[in-house]
């Protein structure tokens, strides 16, 4: 059973733009063990960001293949800034971008460990186990309240939306390939705490 963060012993700092790392497999493999923040509604949305996957120029798989687009446009912003956009239907996915300034590159922010905010994230995504509250990039979005008013948001711009220093050390980081795609799905470009509980996927996708 996880433990709430007690923010009052160790509170993230705020992350600035030159702590993220200028490429985007490293900035996707930095983001592990970071900490997500919403302030949301007068509550404190937070967890440990544990599962990321990028996506690059030229990737078949990148909503940037095709070029800019009003749709895709903050995925070209410089690197830090959130691309939110809406898939099946149902729910939204919460990315970040990567890169300089007009390069189309991003992250997404496949899984979080919740720390703070539990009853509200339970409220937001409409269940009760704790693993299963942002276990996946539609169920985290859903329990950190993400949606398209937040797209083109800076993460190190003193948004309610932003990034913040990890809370504890950081287990050992794996790399596989990415996961629900079809296009480019060897590149190995899936980052992850191994062995933490949170992050999506089958129990082999953690070790």
């Amino acid at each position: 059973m996880v433990k709430p963060l007690n923010m009052k012993e160790k509170a993230p700092r705020r992350l600035k733009r030159q702590d993220l790392p200028k490429v985007t497999p490293a900035l996707a493999r930095y983001l592990i063990g970071k900490t997500l923040v919403h302030d949301w509604k007068g509550t404190r949305l937070a967890g440990r960001i544990v599962e990321t996957e990028a996506y690059l120029v030229g990737d078949a798989a990148a909503h940037s293949f095709r070029g800019e687009t009003p749709r895709n446009r903050s995925l070209f912003l410089e690197r830090g800034h959130a691309y939110v956009y809406f898939i099946y239907g149902n729910h939204f996915m919460l990315n970040m971008s990567g890169g300089p300034h007009g390069t189309g590159e991003g992250v997404l922010l496949r899984a979080a460990e919740p720390l703070e905010g539990i009853d509200k994230m339970r409220m937001l995504r409409g269940t009760e186990p704790l693993r299963d509250l942002a276990r996946g990039p539609g169920r985290l979005a859903e329990a950190f309240a993400i949606d398209r008013s937040l797209d083109g948001v800076d993460f190190c711009g003193g948004a309610d939306l932003w990034l913040g220093s990890a809370v504890r050390s950081v287990g050992a980081i794996a790399t596989s390939v990415r996961i629900g795609i079809t296009k480019d799905a060897h590149r190995p470009l899936r980052f992850y705490e191994r062995g933490n509980q949170f992050v999506s996927g089958t129990k082999a996708m953690r070790r």
